[in-house]
């Protein structure tokens, strides 16, 4: 099993694990203990969020999973460089009340604090998007703030 390990600052831990070639399933770990699960099937390629593991890969896997490589800390007594901000991902649903809609005529910044610091739309990534951006369902807003603000952001967002 090889497993690549890299800190991802204002955010957590990232490890990438081989399965097959070029095949890697990639587990985010945030500071907060949230972690994500993606396929990587090419070192070109994006990320695909979530994939099937058959048991000798699922117990593996698991290690990186439960924390036994990196153990998340209390949220009191996180240091990252960003100071108090961490960047998180928040997916936009179909329900969302921010579907259809601008981030300037959401006021993300304005009523969360939070910053959005790029947008991910299918392979897209909109990088600083524009005041007029438009949302759609889908779509992942990356953002940088506090916790508080990241879940005034979450809350916003849901749907």
């Amino acid at each position: 099993m090889t497993v690549y390990e890299t800190d991802v600052p204002g955010v957590g831990r990232k490890f990438e694990y081989e399965v097959d070639g070029d095949d890697r399933l990639v587990v985010l770990i945030h500071h907060d203990g949230r972690r994500e699960v993606f396929r990587r099937r090419s070192a070109e390629a994006d990320s695909e969020k979530l994939f099937e593991l058959d048991d000798r890969q699922a117990r593996e896997f698991g290690t990186l999973l439960e924390g036994a490589y990196f153990q998340p800390v209390e949220h009191d007594t996180v240091q990252v460089p960003l100071g108090d901000g961490i960047i998180r991902w928040h997916d936009v649903g179909t329900d969302s009340p921010v579907v259809g809609r601008s981030l300037s005529d959401c006021g993300i910044r304005q009523r969360t604090g939070a910053s959005v610091i790029a947008v991910q739309r299918g392979e897209e990534t909109v990088a600083n998007p524009s005041a007029d951006f438009e949302l759609a369902a889908g779509d992942v807003i990356v953002a940088l703030g506090t916790r508080a603000e990241q879940e005034t952001l979450a809350d916003l967002v849901a749907d």
